[in-house]
């Protein structure tokens, strides 16, 4: 997805700033955020794989995620297998693992195994519209496939980048996630888009958390609206409208 910051709006951010300074800054920020939070492997390397390991991770713990999509391909092994599972058993199985939403996301499993199997020839499609066509697959997941499996330049958007990318000032507080992937790719050169995802989801954990921000400690306070007062957790949230103003960064 190409998107230019010309199809884009500077309404909403709350406080000024041209897209050339926006754009220079955003660039910076994920410099920054590649340095702080290296990772040595990027990539699952199989699409399948990347597209269940999405499906049973949907709000769940990373280190459980792993943990049960391991042993889901250790007892089912292949595509074709886990497609011929019977739900229930595949509902128990995540049941068992301790999986949230174990019902769902078993059904999910089979039957996305199933139309792969029956409109794909086995293969997953490398296009985000199909993509989103399979049970428990949208868009995030879509673009974790995309990027995680296929090596793709995409940007996922999770709770993470969503959060992030409004308190950095890289999109308007209010938007829709779906928005957010398309400031984020009409600001940050597209090579870097692969780093995205997990450099935030990194960073989220360990700095820029939901609930007291550790901004003291975080080596991007100085590019930083929300560090700078610029932007609050009540205007992401829609609480402070009435004091919406321009105001320079």
């Amino acid at each position: 997805m190409v998107t230019e910051s010309r199809s884009l709006s500077l309404e909403g951010f709350t406080f000024d700033e041209t897209w050339e300074e926006k754009r220079e800054r955003a660039k910076r920020i994920v410099e920054i955020l590649m340095e702080v939070h290296p990772r040595e492997k990027l990539l699952i390397g199989d699409p399948y794989r990347t597209l269940i390991h999405c499906i049973i991770s949907q709000r769940m713990r990373d280190e459980v995620t792993y943990k049960v999509w391991e042993e889901l391909f250790r007892k089912y092994g292949d595509i074709e297998t886990t497609a011929a599972t019977p739900i229930e058993e595949m509902q128990e199985f995540l049941r068992k693992q301790g999986v949230g939403l174990w019902k769902t996301k078993g059904e999910w499993i089979v039957r996305a195994s199933q139309m792969l199997l029956e409109k794909y020839n086995g293969k997953v499609p490398e296009d985000i519209n199909e993509l989103m066509k399979l049970p428990g697959i949208g868009r995030k997941c879509a673009n974790i496939v995309l990027a995680y499996g296929f090596g793709k330049q995409a940007i996922p958007v999770d709770t993470h980048v969503n959060r992030i990318s409004k308190r950095l000032g890289l999109a308007p507080p209010r938007v829709a996630p779906e928005k957010v992937e398309e400031y984020l790719a009409g600001l940050i050169p597209e090579d870097k888009w692969i780093y995205v995802n997990h450099a935030m989801v990194d960073h989220g954990r360990s700095i820029c958390r939901p609930i007291k921000p550790k901004c003291d400690e975080c080596q991007l306070r100085e590019l930083c609206p929300y560090a700078k007062g610029l932007i609050t957790d009540g205007d992401i949230k829609g609480e402070n409208r009435s004091r919406w103003a321009e105001r320079a960064f």
